[in-house]
């Protein structure tokens, strides 16, 4: 079973990955506030987890993957 530190980093490494997967689409107005919005998410959960603080890094980066996943979608790039 996967833990729950472990988990967040691997969902880390995912929206590092889905940040990759939209580094070539022009974004605009509010898709960009977005993007901005989802870094910021995922900038916390990885301090949240430094300060050992799982269950709000967890949230953090739930939320960052909500907000890509948005973005992947109105582009096509996921289902």
């Amino acid at each position: 079973m996967v833990e729950i530190q472990e988990r967040i980093e691997i969902d880390l490494g995912k929206f590092d990955a889905s940040l990759k997967r939209i580094s070539g689409i022009t974004l605009e107005g509010k898709e960009k506030e977005i993007v901005e919005l989802a870094k910021m998410y995922a900038s916390d959960s990885g301090a949240w987890l430094r300060k050992g603080d799982l269950y709000t890094s967890f949230s953090s980066i739930a939320y960052a993957h909500g907000l890509m996943d948005s973005i992947l979608k109105m582009h096509g790039l996921i289902e």
